[in-house]
């Protein structure tokens, strides 16, 4: 088979399209042959040589796949050759085929195309278990969603406005805070020319945000403490602007807030079955009825994933870039 491989780390031109030897399911493993993959943030950390994979993962990147399944490991149940999914990776999916511990497989959801599916496992396995999972967005309750344009942004408003939760959004251009609209989002903050502490204690009558996301770390920690209502929770799913800030612990001690911080590729086996799980029970009914939809910014293809971690790097794109098997 072909796959991405990375012999020495750097640019996007650091990624290369070379033959490699098939993958073999193991116990408790699927064998997946891979219509599409999608790119992630992750992977171009990896590419760059910032962010290895865990043990035992596969060196190739991509965090996420759709396709159908060409074979079972020993131990496997549930599935059978021929049906068609999604998965959640700790590798590989830059590829023709991918094994899957079969906890992490995902039905592609009705209403769904296959190459689609390749947008949702980790946008929905990250928004699900953050925004749900820890931080326990509720009906009534405002979501701030840093980068809501993006995959993770797209999905999250998708998912907070189905269980009746107000959004607030922040995106640096115009046409980014548009579509964000049109899937559903209260507020829209650019954040080029606007305080985002400001706007939603604005639209929020001087409370504050009672969950947010953020993918930004340290450059917006503080900020985000002030944005923070009483009771309120903050989730750190990202680096971009930074590891290391200041945090003022008597405000958080005064909102009686919280602060969590999590990643999802290095977790144990059983918390990603976990999250897995409910991401199926809770979100996969919503494709069905029509309450979410992955949004996919264009497709190109695998061999060209090069093109596609220029497109993300200079955040060139709305929802996912997908990168098609051949």
């Amino acid at each position: 088979m072909h796959a991405i491989t990375i012999p020495e780390p750097g640019g996007p031109e650091a990624l290369v399209w070379a033959e490699v030897p098939d993958p073999q399911p193991g116990e408790g493993e699927v064998l997946v042959e891979v219509a599409a993959s999608a790119v992630n943030r992750a992977d171009i950390m990896q590419r760059q040589g910032f962010y290895d994979p865990p043990p035992g993962a596969s060196r190739y990147p991509g965090l996420e796949c759709s396709g159908r399944v060409a074979a079972l490991g020993p131990g496997v149940s549930g599935w059978a050759v021929g049906d068609e999914v999604c998965a959640l990776l700790a590798g590989g999916g830059y590829a023709e085929k991918v094994v899957v511990p079969a906890g992490q497989l995902l039905p592609v959801p009705q209403g769904v195309g296959l190459k689609e599916a390749a947008a949702l496992p980790e946008v929905v396995c990250t928004v699900w278990s953050n925004v749900f999972m820890v931080a326990h967005l509720r009906p009534g309750e405002t979501l701030l969603v840093h980068g809501g344009s993006s995959g993770i942004g797209t999905m999250a408003i998708q998912l907070a406005k189905a269980v009746g939760a107000k959004v607030a959004v922040t995106a640096g251009t115009k046409d980014k805070l548009e579509r964000c609209a049109e899937l559903g989002a209260d507020v829209l903050i650019n954040y080029r020319e606007q305080d985002f502490v400001a706007e939603v204690k604005q639209a929020t009558g001087g409370a504050g945000a009672d969950v947010i996301l953020d993918n930004m770390g340290a450059k917006y920690l503080d900020r985000n403490v002030q944005a923070l209502a009483v009771n309120g929770r903050l989730a750190i799913i990202g680096m971009q602007g930074g590891r290391k800030g200041e945090l003022d612990i008597g405000t958080l001690l005064a909102k009686r807030a919280a602060v969590s911080a999590t990643s999802l590729r290095a977790r144990p086996l059983e918390e990603k079955t976990a999250i897995v799980a409910a991401a199926r029970e809770h979100v996969w009914p919503l494709f069905a009825g029509g309450h979410v939809r992955p949004v996919v910014d264009r497709e190109m293809p695998m061999s060209e994933a090069a093109e596609g971690h220029r497109v993300v790097e200079e955040s060139g794109h709305i929802g996912k870039v997908l990168l098609v098997a051949p």
